[in-house]
């Protein structure tokens, strides 16, 4: 689905939500999966049986991120298919993009590396259990820009949440550190994509209201379609730290809030609408 262009955020507002997000990411504190940690320590006997489950649930959807980089790839082209103040827009938020499927790649591996040096599995096991599923197909129907980032807000925020929450049970420490570093990097893609999200708000106003309450709707965490058992993987894993991408709606409220001065009714419903599908989750 191709997005509408003509509803794409001024160039120069998402040039400085992406050079605030890349001043808030040099390199320098950067970190990378072969020396951050040691991994001869690692030891999945320090875990429960849950806790195992819960790494191996993450790990495939953080490995997923060639199919979720592909769709912005697809929705936010950087080649000759669009014109050229198109193309000036989407090759701004590809200097967010790569640096972002760099960062969660880099969780992929993390998490990956983990369960073979821990014991949970053996690479050749896991490399073959990753290809199956993200050999699957992935896409977001969205054909208002802003869907792409209020959905990223709401995913990106509740995987920090979770990462947090396990980190907080789990007794070994090798673990602890490897999420203690997700956590930190999700938090700082979740404020691109609230910064985003706040300037898509104030730039269109309640043109913008209809396609977020869209979003969560039909909100869905990635795999959730294609992962075989993932509902009975995500509820047994919310048992051994609360798993609930619904808490992360408070979030956007929260952004909601900061980006309108004077709520109009659309904002309102949109701010009601959100919170009862917290309630009723």
């Amino acid at each position: 689905m191709r997005i509408d262009t003509t509803t794409l955020l001024p160039v120069d507002e998402l040039t400085a939500a992406v050079d605030g997000f890349l001043a808030a990411s040099p390199v320098a504190r950067g970190w990378d999966v072969e020396t951050a940690f040691d991994w001869s320590a690692a030891d999945a006997n320090r875990l429960t049986e849950g806790q195992r489950s819960a790494v191996q649930f993450v790990t495939f959807i953080e490995d997923h991120l060639p199919g979720y980089f592909d769709v912005y790839h697809r929705s936010f082209p950087v080649d000759g298919s669009v014109d050229l103040p198109t193309f000036a827009h989407n090759r701004e938020l590809y200097h967010f993009t790569v640096r972002w499927a760099l960062e969660e790649d880099t969780h992929a591996r993390a998490l990956a590396r983990y369960q073979c040096e821990s014991g949970i599995t053996e690479r050749g096991t896991l490399r073959d259990e990753l290809a199956i599923e993200g050999h699957k197909p992935f896409d977001l129907p969205y054909d208002h820009p802003v869907q792409f980032f209020a959905y990223a807000l709401v995913q990106e925020k509740a995987t920090q949440m979770y990462y947090h929450q396990l980190r907080d049970v789990v007794e070994d420490p090798v673990l602890t550190a490897v999420l203690s570093r997700l956590a930190r990097d999700e938090a700082r893609h979740f404020s691109f994509m609230a910064d985003v999200t706040t300037r898509y708000l104030r730039t269109y106003g309640d043109a913008a209201v209809e396609p977020i309450r869209d979003v969560i709707a039909n909100f869905r965490m990635p795999l959730s379609d294609t992962l075989r058992g993932y509902w009975r993987w995500a509820l047994r894993i919310a048992d051994v730290a609360d798993y609930d991408h619904t808490a992360a709606y408070e979030h956007l409220l929260k952004v909601i809030d900061r980006a309108v001065d004077a709520r109009t009714d659309r904002v309102d419903e949109l701010a009601v609408f959100i919170a009862q599908c917290r309630a009723l989750h």
